[in-house]
């Protein structure tokens, strides 16, 4: 109508306007009121006004809208009953509150499965703190759930590690007591047995080569006494430590060269001082292995104790690392005596020396942990060869057999042996 109104539409073209509308339209000429549903004042100030205006009455609600032509100003009046206005109401509100209602269960959706994984998340941590505090230090989580839960995750992963890293250390120093206790009690008690007799029973003494002959005495006695606590300690954490390894077995993967060389650097001095010549084979190029290097250290030094222990001082021996048809072969053959009963000396905790039994313990647990052995026999050196037959960490294992890599390299150090001879 305001269209029609601004176009000039005649008195027909108003009156279709009208109709098209619906016939509810009442158009007030310049200076007319007639027939409002409103006051003549509101059409007065609605021709005025620069805006629309709205007017409330008891059965409706009217709009009166300016259209101004050139200088005249008609009036559009529109009335809106009461009944209109509220048609459909009850629906919408309805419709408004279903829109709640879904709005509240995806809510309460949303939120129950934020708790539910924040519990969940929870319920994780707890069950993880309980099992590393019964022992299972192999326990780690996902950290999931809200962030403080996240990061309470991840916290409690990095404390497992250090616990693993902690009992691995302490693990290393137990493997480690052997020789460091035994390497300077070994040449203590050597250098005691080199001194002079101290029996003060059968011949006649001044008073002060009786005293001289019991200091020694008293020194012998010592050293002994000593050595049986250590074997006590030895004994005692051996227990401790081996129900931990067997409960968890650490595993990883070391350079047997790496080790025979780093340790033979620390039995170097004492071989210096007992005047023992050594001799290294095949340990300058890598030679992976599966054993954690604290064991394979353990083992190595266990074996290489008991040569300097159980064989006189000034008395050769060799180190061999080999590695072939799937198996690594690391042999430490000597120049002393030999063993007399190597079936006896192979059985856990027995020895003709009278010791604790550790060495080949140790170095048979660290072999059979990957599925080898460890075997003794008579060496080229003339003395005792412990060979620790291990796993090749790099190649599929075969069926170990001493006689066949074994024997090849006894073999093999021979030649080389005649080599150098000639």
């Amino acid at each position: 109508m305001a269209g029609a109104l601004t176009a000039g539409a005649g008195r027909g073209g108003i009156t279709a306007a009208v109709q098209a509308a619906g016939g509810r339209l009442i158009v007030h000429a310049p200076n007319t009121t007639a027939g409002t549903k409103a006051t003549a004042g509101d059409v007065t100030e609605a021709a005025s006004a620069p805006e629309p205006l709205l007017v409330e009455t008891d059965d409706g609600l009217v709009h009166l809208r300016p259209v101004r032509v050139g200088d005249r100003t008609s009036v559009i009046e529109v009335f809106v009953p009461e009944s209109e206005l509220s048609e459909g109401t009850a629906r919408d509100l309805w419709t408004l509150i279903g829109i709640a209602l879904v709005l509240v269960a995806g809510s309460v959706i949303v939120v129950d499965r934020l708790a539910r994984g924040a519990v969940s998340s929870a319920r994780n941590l707890v069950q993880a703190a309980l099992r590393v505090g019964g022992g299972d230090l192999g326990v780690r989580i996902q950290p999931s759930g809200p962030r403080e839960l996240a990061e309470a995750g991840y916290a409690f992963n990095r404390m497992a590690d250090r616990l693993v890293t902690s009992r691995t250390s302490e693990r290393e120093m137990v493997a480690d007591l052997s020789h460091r206790l035994r390497t300077p009690l070994t040449a203590l008690r050597l250098d005691a047995e080199a001194l002079d007799p101290d029996d003060t029973q059968i011949g006649q003494f001044s008073a002060a080569e009786l005293d001289r002959r019991r200091g020694i005495r008293r020194i012998r006695v010592a050293i002994a006494t000593l050595e049986g606590e250590i074997d006590q300690l030895i004994n005692t954490t051996r227990k401790a430590v081996a129900a931990q390894v067997a409960a968890a077995p650490e595993v990883g993967v070391c350079d047997a060269a790496e080790v025979v060389r780093e340790r033979m650097g620390f039995w170097s001095a004492l071989a210096g001082d007992q005047n023992r010549q050594f001799q290294i084979v095949g340990a300058s190029t890598r030679v992976p292995v599966p054993v954690a290097r604290p064991e394979l250290a353990a083992a190595l030094d266990a074996v290489l104790g008991n040569v300097f222990r159980y064989t006189p001082q000034g008395t050769a021996f060799e180190i061999g690392l080999s590695r072939r048809d799937g198996w690594v072969a690391l042999r430490v053959d000597d120049a002393g005596p030999g063993i007399p009963d190597p079936e006896r000396a192979m059985k856990r905790g027995e020895s003709d020396q009278g010791s604790t039994g550790l060495g080949l313990d140790i170095a048979r647990r660290a072999a059979q942990s990957t599925g080898g052995s460890v075997s003794l026999d008579r060496a080229a050196l003339g003395g005792a060869s412990v060979v620790m037959l291990i796993a090749d960490a790099e190649a599929p294992p075969k069926q170990a057999s001493r006689f066949g890599l074994i024997g090849r390299l006894t073999r093999e150090r021979e030649t080389i042996r005649r080599r150098r001879s000639h």
